[in-house]
């Protein structure tokens, strides 16, 4: 029985510093195996290097919001941070984020693993962790975008940039928090899966939260050297983890709310 340690990462946001002390973390743990789960871009300064980084050293990419509405080529955006955002960009990376796939699933110590972004039916949903029973439930199912796969037992996501883990009803939900924007505790976290590969046998099977410090101070002279906008309210969650907009309302704040 050999166990293997899988890193899930998500929400970067164009932190790069950020993205660089989890790495660094992940690989003094041995781990060779990183899962992203979308949301490369956008609120901070450096996604186009971001996007390289992990197109260089994760095995899994999965699309975000972000990461599908920004580069979107049908929709003019009518703010100063979202032109910044898309332009800094190159154009094969606007392509290749928008090409990301929905979904992954896997077979880890017996269990039936799904990730995605937001929810099983779109990256524009948002699910957060005070839901109901049916929102729970509708995170497990098979739709269009997820496909006709085995049903999941266990489900990771991203978006709410919090972390949490909850298990029912014979299922296990959780989310894996952000890297480059946390909420709350604005301390960088991701998650490690440990497990046997491939195995649909029942096994040793572990979730672990891991929060990693990093320099804020200096991604933030960053943002201020190349003149990224809204710099207060990214200085504000980078320090305090305290959202622009309101976060918790049901859809997701105006500044990247999916035209209708």
């Amino acid at each position: 029985m050999v166990l293997q340690r899988i890193a899930l990462i998500s929400d970067v946001h164009g932190n790069l510093t950020a993205l660089e002390a989890v790495l660094a973390d992940i690989e003094a743990r041995g781990i060779t195996r990183i899962f992203n789960l979308g949301d490369y871009v956008g609120k901070g300064p450096r996604g186009q290097q971001v996007v390289d980084r992990c197109r260089e050293v994760c095995e899994v990419n999965i699309l975000g919001n972000w990461d599908d509405f920004l580069p979107d080529p049908d929709r003019e955006h009518d703010s100063d941070g979202m032109r910044w955002w898309k332009k800094e960009l190159r154009e094969d990376q606007w392509t290749w984020l928008r090409n990301l796939p929905f979904s992954h699933d896997f077979v880890l110590s017996g269990r039936r693993i799904r990730l995605f972004h937001a929810s099983a039916t779109t990256v524009h949903r948002r699910v957060r962790f005070d839901h109901d029973e049916q929102e729970f439930l509708g995170m497990f199912a098979n739709t269009e975008a997820t496909g006709d796969g085995p049903i999941p037992t266990v489900v990771g996501y991203a978006d709410i940039h919090e972390p949490f883990y909850e298990a029912d009803l014979g299922r296990t939900l959780f989310n894996t928090g952000s890297v480059g924007n946390s909420l709350g505790d604005p301390t960088p976290v991701y998650v490690i899966l440990e497990g046997i590969p491939d195995s649909l046998t029942d096994g040793p099977f572990a979730i672990q939260f891991v929060r990693v410090p990093y320099d804020t101070a200096a991604e933030l002279d960053v943002a201020r050297a190349l003149g990224m906008p809204e710099l207060p309210a990214y200085e504000s969650e980078l320090l305090h983890g305290t959202y622009r907009g309101n976060f918790y309302a049901n859809e997701p704040p105006t500044y990247h709310r999916r035209p209708h």
